[in-house]
């Protein structure tokens, strides 16, 4: 199951900081997507995955929208 988490318009530190939020109520092995608009964003989040240990799956950009794909550690 993918949840969705949508972060756009959040400016550094928000999305990392919801991210980590919404990562702490997901079960082990479930994905997150994140759509967010804050070019930091997608630095930021795959920084926070490796200092947790969780997967960054995907990473993309359509337009003005990053696209990031985590997966929550087992």
């Amino acid at each position: 199951m993918t949840v969705t988490l949508d972060v756009k318009g959040l400016n550094c530190p928000l999305p990392v900081l919801r991210t980590q939020k919404r990562m702490r109520d997901l079960p082990p092995g479930e994905t997150l997507r994140i759509l967010a608009t804050d070019p930091g964003a997608p630095r930021d989040i795959a920084a926070y995955c490796e200092a947790q240990g969780h997967e960054l799956l995907a990473s993309s950009q359509e337009n003005e929208i990053f696209t990031i794909e985590i997966r929550r550690r087992d």
